[in-house]
């Protein structure tokens, strides 16, 4: 007999899942039954919320959708940190849990893991949460979570299903092809959208991490405009080293007063997010009046009002908008003179110090060419999102930006690595930030993946601190006391390198990727 737990394992093999993240417990013992079986490999976090932040990490690496598989109650709870962080990125990630039998839900007895509402809970943050109630139920929802993450915006999506539910009969249960795709461009907004790039002098693209999968159409769609492209922190890595190329924030004032000079924008799988956007929260942020909107969700594009919205894949309507628009000369000869000016006066209004902790993050990318630098909230981090070019589209991502989740760069890094093996991954995170999820050192050498962790030492949450000081409030619980990273690598049986500043950090970080195993540098900052 194949019971219910046994054909979930099935069901996703046949949707392409070839890696769970998660830690077995009592009330998920029969969907082992069917993994210990399967092809499917298996990562064992040391915390449910490190299950999510990998499944984070592998999906937004990978670009396919990344799961984990939790216990009832905690093990949910735990993961809901995770969850919370991929739908403001819109990342796919698909959780799937226990819940207590059936009879006892609602009813208050005090079981084990037991919560109130536990699918009312997760429906509150999901974009949506589905209890199993009989076999037949599996293949259909199997089918509209993968459906939904390849034709709209994505996010996180939770199934569970009762323990008794899990060991029920599921003979002759077989997949259902999710064959959803996003919308196509509607013809008549391309075209209408192509006559005012055509008709532009002053065009501009702000590119978003929706776009960060069409590099080769929103180059093109650039070149062939003269438009400066704009990248937000999730669509670093697009345009690298590109005359037309403004690595910049939009929140910088250079970078606003070009999008008030453009006289038509547009913008490309970005939300206008505050933390992109408005970061220092003085409403200095305006939104484009002639805007041209590209975005796979319906609902995003209800959010702004844009002159022309054109819901699609960004790939799929940059490559509409370059065939209706056709060949021909730039329209705008003065974009790379308009893109440098932006660059060099956004690197000056960053300031010095903020340049060179921006420094740290490009001598890890030129020690490592073609890395995937996964960052938690850490100085170096918010300084490279104001201002830092990548040498990869989606090689650079943090949770410093929308949701804001400590702790995330190292279980992120850790999926990253495992979703594309042959790239080298990076975890920058801070002293502060990576006592949150410390223990997933042991995850990385139990997983073999070749996680470079670089510890920012500075002793503390400095950024809080300067927060405080900025609004004349004494610092208070800014300061915990950091453990000796090195010592704790060395007794995960992890090497490990302290140095004192970023001077020796490129040869270290060559060093540590010819291994070919997890390494730690710790790099202690005044």
């Amino acid at each position: 007999m194949t019971t219910v737990g046994e054909a979930l394992i099935t069901l996703l093999e046949a949707h392409g899942v070839d890696t769970v993240f998660g830690i077995p417990g009592v009330h998920t013992v029969e969907l082992y039954r069917g993994l210990a079986r399967s092809k499917i490999r298996h990562v064992t976090p040391r915390h449910e919320q490190g299950a999510g932040f990998m499944a984070d990490g592998y999906a937004r690496a990978s670009g396919r959708p990344g799961v984990a598989f939790v216990i009832t109650g905690p093990g949910l709870t735990n993961t809901i940190t995770a969850m919370g962080q991929a739908r403001a990125d819109s990342v796919p990630m698909l959780v799937v849990s226990g819940v207590n039998a059936t009879a006892t839900l609602g009813k208050g007895l005090g079981h084990l893991h037991e919560l109130p509402d536990q699918r009312g809970m997760m429906e509150k943050v999901a974009l949506f949460s589905y209890r199993v109630t009989e076999a037949g139920e599996l293949p259909g929802v199997l089918a509209r979570a993968f459906a939904l993450f390849s034709s709209s915006r994505p996010g996180p999506v939770h199934i569970e299903i009762p323990t008794d539910i899990m060991v029920n009969p599921a003979d002759g249960i077989s997949a259902m092809p999710a064959n959803a795709g996003p919308p196509e461009p509607d013809a008549a907004a391309i075209t209408e959208a192509a006559r005012l790039c055509v008709a532009a002098r002053r065009p501009l693209i702000l590119a978003g991490g929706g776009a960060k999968r069409a590099e080769a159409p929103l180059q093109r769609l650039a070149e062939r405009l003269g438009a400066p492209v704009v990248t937000t922190a999730n669509g670093r890595g697009l345009m690298f080293s590109h005359p037309l190329g403004v690595p910049a924030s939009p929140s910088l004032k250079p970078v606003q007063a070009l999008m008030a000079d453009a006289d038509l924008v547009i913008a490309a799988g970005t939300e206008f997010g505050p933390t992109d956007y408005d970061m220092y929260g003085d409403d200095s942020f305006v939104l484009p009046a002639n805007l041209i909107r590209i975005d796979i969700g319906a609902d995003q594009l209800a959010r702004r009002p844009a002159r022309i919205s054109i819901r699609a894949d960004c790939r799929a309507a940059l490559d509409a908008l370059l065939a209706e628009i056709g060949k021909g000369q730039a329209s705008s000869a003065d974009g790379p003179a308009r893109a440098a000016a932006t660059r060099e006066a956004a690197f000056a209004a960053i300031g010095p110090a903020i340049q060179a902790q921006m420094r740290a993050v490009e001598a890890i990318r030129d020690a490592l060419p073609g890395s995937i630098i996964v960052g938690d909230s850490t100085q170096p981090v918010y300084a490279a999102n104001l201002y830092y070019d990548h040498d990869r589209p989606g090689g650079w991502f943090n949770a410093a930006t929308g949701f804001g989740a400590l702790g995330y760069g190292p279980p992120a890094a850790i999926g990253a690595a495992l979703a594309v093996p042959d790239a080298p991954v990076v975890c920058l995170t801070g002293d502060g930030g990576f006592q949150f999820t410390l223990p997933e050192l042991g995850a990385a050498l139990d997983a073999a993946a070749p996680v470079i962790f670089v510890v920012w030492n500075n002793r503390g949450y400095r950024e809080i601190e300067t927060s405080m000081l900025d609004a004349g409030v004494e610092p208070v619980g800014v300061s915990p006391a950091p453990p000796d990273f090195c010592k704790l690598a060395e007794a995960y049986g992890i090497a490990a390198d302290r140095l004192a500043g970023i001077g020796g950090l490129a040869d270290a970080l060559k060093r540590a990727r010819a291994t070919g195993l997890p390494h730690v540098i710790e790099i202690t900052v005044d």
